[in-house]
Formats: structure tokens, C-alpha cells, sequence
């Protein structure tokens, strides 16, 4: 992400090894995830407060302990900060860390079963099968030519197939996706790799869209970037890296969702990747292979998926089971 939009989200006096590896998690989050700059200056301001603490004591964010966690939430009640902002510090501070570790900067997670005073476990924003099919059926609208439609259908087709992380996808190599494979290997956080299948709809939409790359003609926008910078990716771009960007992708999907009636404000790649493994569990998929399929580090991270589907279960039986629709009055 361009140094601009770093100053925006980062907290006030980022600086060092520590500023920096806050701002590469606060740009995650706004790309990834569509965090609110409130949400992100929250962050900011939590994970500096830590850092800043735990440098008095010499230690930092990437070595500091369960216990280093804990003792600052001690810390925090004796300055007699309010429940809420403990526990929203924690929420920063538990977001970091598994960010940490998806990343390779840890080898653990230290705040991941720390409970934090009126801790409420939030759940993923999601979406349900229709939303999701809403927006494969406005694919056709979205685009000014040809292309351009063929590259978003493969790259929706793609991340809801996979459940890829947007980062995985936009950095895809060519050279990965050639020969109609039944399988992907993604490199994901930390360089770690993993083999995901892909879906028929998947397959025909990536051939299509590697006939029109390699066919474009030379002195076209796309020839000219696959000529370039743009030779090694799967998505070129005239981006620094020479792939489509995270942003370019969040932004894709809030005009698809605009065009299906979905509220942008409730779709992202992250939402769609969290879609992909809800609608798994809904289908009888084993939590241990949705883990590997997703490149979780550690199941409690994809355990979350349970509850949204314990909430869903919950609302279908609460809103159409008979026993609990109100009697009607019979004349």
C-alpha cells in the first residue's frame, strides 16, 4: 500500500521495527478485511499503547509471552480503563498477534485464549449462498469489455472456489494456473504452501481468461503488461508489483455487490473468503479440512465458523420451525 495511506491509519509517532510491522498489519486490514478508518486508528492506537509498554520492560510485540499479554490487561485495570476499552484493547492486541502468525513474524499466538473482561466473541461477517449467487449472476454486467468481464468472473470464481486470501490471489503466478489444473498451490502467509481444489465453474473461467491474456494483442494495455512487469502474474497490472492490487480487488467486489443488491458496505474479499468456509461447514465439510483449505496455523482460528453456524441454526429454528411461529387467531 502506498506510504500515503499508511500515515492515514497508523497512530500517531509509528516509527522503528515495531511501527512498521503495525502498519504492515493496519494495511491488511483495510485491504483484506474493508476495516472502517475508525476501526483501523483504534488499532493503531491500542498496538502502539502496547508496544510502547512492553519496550519500558524490553520485550516487544513479536517475543512478548502470554504472561507479557495478561500483565498489560492488569496494567490497564489499575489505570482503571473502562471494560469496554480493555477489551477492545485485547481485541486489538488478539488481531495482531494472529496476524503475527499467519505472517511467520511468531511462531505462536500468545493473546489467542486469553479472555478479556465482557468479552463477546464476535463473528465473521458473512454472507449467505443467495447473496453470494446474486453476485455471480451480475458477473455479466461488470466491465467495459470483454476482458474486462472475463478477468472478474475468474477472479470471483477463483476466491469463492478456494477461499484464498485476496493477497494469495492477486499475486498468483501464471505459471501456477497453466494446463487446466484440478488443484492449485497457493503460497500463503509466512511462504507457507498449501493445495486447493478448484470448482468446475473455477476451471472454465481461468482457461478462458489465460486464452485472452496470452492473445492479447502486443500493442494493447494488456499485451503491453504482459510483455512487462506484468509477464510473471496471472493478474497483470500497472502497479508497482505488476499485479492487480488489493485494494483494485475490494474495490471490484463493491461494485459487483451494488450491481446484486448486496450492501457494499458488507462485502470484501475477507467476507467472501469467510462465505467460502461457512458454506462448507453448512454442506458437512470437516472443520480440520477447512483449516488447510483456509492456511490456518492453528485450528481456534477456524473454530469461529462453528458459532456462525450455531447462530444460523439457531435463527432457523427460532424463525420456521412450527412450535415457534406464534398461533394464528381463527376466526
Amino acid at each position: 500500500m502506498a506510504g500515503g495511506r499508511k500515515a492515514s491509519t497508523a497512530a500517531p509517532g509509528t516509527g522503528g521495527r515495531a511501527g512498521n510491522r503495525i502498519s504492515a498489519f493496519l494495511d491488511a486490514q483495510a485491504a483484506e478485511s474493508g476495516a472502517a478508518r475508525n476501526t483501523l486508528l483504534a488499532y493503531g492506537r491500542d498496538l502502539m499503547d502496547f508496544s510502547d509498554w512492553l519496550a519500558a520492560r524490553g520485550q516487544d510485540l513479536l517475543t512478548v509471552p502470554r504472561e507479557g499479554v495478561e500483565d498489560y490487561l492488569t496494567h490497564c485495570d489499575a489505570e482503571g480503563l473502562s471494560r469496554a476499552t480493555r477489551a477492545r484493547r485485547l481485541s486489538s492486541i488478539r488481531q495482531f498477534t494472529r496476524f503475527a502468525l499467519d505472517e511467520g513474524w511468531r511462531e505462536d499466538d500468545p493473546a489467542g485464549r486469553i479472555h478479556g473482561p465482557g468479552r463477546t466473541q464476535r463473528l465473521p461477517r458473512t454472507l449467505d449462498r443467495a447473496e453470494v449467487q446474486a453476485m455471480i449472476d451480475a458477473l455479466p454486467r461488470l466491465g467495459r469489455n470483454d476482458l474486462e468481464r472475463a478477468r472478474n468472473l475468474v477472479l470471483v470464481e477463483l476466491i469463492y472456489a478456494t477461499g484464498m486470501r485476496v493477497s494469495e490471489l492477486v499475486s498468483l503466478p501464471v505459471s501456477a494456473c497453466r494446463g487446466d489444473p484440478a488443484l492449485l498451490l497457493i503460497r500463503g502467509k509466512g511462504g507457507k504452501e498449501r493445495m486447493v481444489p478448484l470448482s468446475a465453474p473455477a476451471r472454465r473461467a481461468l482457461s478462458a481468461w489465460l486464452v485472452l491474456r496470452d492473445r492479447a494483442p502486443a500493442d494493447s494495455p494488456l499485451g503491453k503488461l504482459v510483455a512487462g512487469r506484468g509477464a510473471r502474474w496471472l493478474f497483470p497490472a500497472p502497479s508497482q508489483q505488476g499485479h492487480m492490487t488489493r485494494q483494485a480487488m475490494n474495490a471490484l467486489l463493491g461494485q459487483l455487490a451494488a450491481l446484486a443488491g448486496v450492501d457494499p458496505a458488507r462485502v470484501s474479499p475477507h467476507v467472501i473468503r469467510h462465505a467460502f468456509a461457512t458454506h462448507l461447514l453448512e454442506g458437512g465439510a470437516d472443520l480440520r479440512a477447512i483449516q488447510t483449505l483456509l492456511g490456518h496455523a492453528d485450528l481456534g482460528t477456524t473454530e469461529i465458523y462453528t458459532h456462525v453456524l450455531d447462530a444460523r441454526m439457531r435463527d432457523l429454528v427460532l424463525n420456521h420451525h412450527p412450535l415457534a411461529q406464534p398461533p394464528r387467531n381463527e376466526e
